[in-house]
């Protein structure tokens, strides 16, 4: 006679129900899993494509130059800078860009984050911005920067207020060793009746300059330029430069468009750039790529805070690229 427990009857009457239960939990799992996978598989793919959809742009040279240049350099692209270490490097001033990646010259979307190693050590410094600048504040900021306020000197301007620094020597940006006196040059304000000066007559009609020159008796040479893509009679040029002092014997030349006709709003894309308020000059050189290949259709120094704004024919052109001081800050496309 065979005894069986009751403990034992009672498992292996629940046996059946128990490997359904494990069975249900393991495609329970799986099933989470994969589900989980799917997800993150979407997410990649969605975040790739959102990557692809954005413009691209190429990667400026910032190595040699300040961090602060860098990051200025960068945004202005729409790039992101990350600074991955740190070395020391008696060569170079401390907070130079030493190494960038990606490398200059890179095409990469718009959003990527470049990583640059900067220098440590060092006994040089670049030399700040002083220009645009309040006198005092100049000086503090030389002295953050390790320099020394040198020889200042003065002179009229019609466009800076009195007190506000016109220029400096060395310029922004230049290496030079700690504890350099950096010399300026302090706006006095608008010259006083009797002293005249050259007022900044670009993208200005020629009538500007005619009643100009007839008022205060001046002689003006104006050169043609009909290759220009700026509408007719508009000054593209000038000589001597804006704020220069003028006397009796001073030659004073403007160059003006003589394009023929007028760009309708159809046919013409209209071009507006709006150089930075602080700092110093800069060259700006905007050209268009096409069918044609590549144009060059404005090329000249401008001011801070001036506004550059013509319109070209938009025939056969699909971008417009903006160069400031020889570096790409700006690609737009034409629709």
């Amino acid at each position: 006679m065979e005894f069986t427990n009751e403990k034992d009857s009672k498992v292996r009457k629940s046996s059946p129900a128990m490997k359904f239960m494990r069975n249900f939990i393991l495609i329970a799992i799986t099933l989470v899993i994969l589900l989980c996978g799917l997800g993150v598989w979407l997410y990649n793919w969605a975040a790739e494509a959102i990557i692809h959809n954005k413009p691209e742009v190429i990667v400026p040279d910032i190595t040699g130059k300040s961090s602060v240049y860098a990051l200025e350099t960068l945004s202005k692209v729409k790039l992101s800078v990350n600074i991955e270490k740190y070395e020391f490097k008696e060569s170079e001033p401390i907070g130079t860009v030493i190494k960038q990646l990606p490398e200059a010259g890179t095409t990469v979307r718009e959003g990527k984050t470049i990583r640059i190693t900067v220098s440590q050590g060092g006994e040089t410094v670049f030399t700040p911005t002083l220009t645009g600048m309040s006198l005092r504040n100049a000086e503090l900021l030389l002295r953050q920067s390790q320099l020394s306020l040198g020889e200042i000197s003065t002179g009229y301007s019609m466009k800076v207020e009195k007190g506000t620094v016109l220029s400096q020597s060395p310029k922004p940006e230049t290496s030079v060793a700690k504890n350099t006196m950096v010399n300026v040059k302090v706006s006095d304000g608008a010259p006083p009746s009797g002293i005249l000066m050259m007022p900044d007559f670009r993208q200005k009609d020629r009538e500007t300059v005619r009643l100009w020159a007839e008022k205060n008796d001046v002689n003006v040479d104006y050169r043609e330029d009909d290759k220009s893509t700026f509408a007719r009679d508009t000054v593209i040029d000038q000589s001597p430069e804006p704020d220069t002092l003028l006397d009796g014997k001073a030659k004073v030349r403007v160059t003006v468009s003589t394009k023929q006709g007028e760009t309708t709003a159809e046919g013409g894309y209209a071009i507006k750039y709006e150089v930075p308020s602080t700092g110093s000059e800069r060259n700006i050189r905007i050209v268009s790529l096409g069918k044609n290949g590549e144009r060059e259709v404005f090329n000249g120094t401008r001011s801070p805070g001036t506004t550059i704004n013509f319109t070209i024919p938009k025939k056969d052109i699909s971008k417009v690229r903006i160069f400031v001081n020889g570096i790409q800050v700006e690609e737009r496309i034409v629709k």
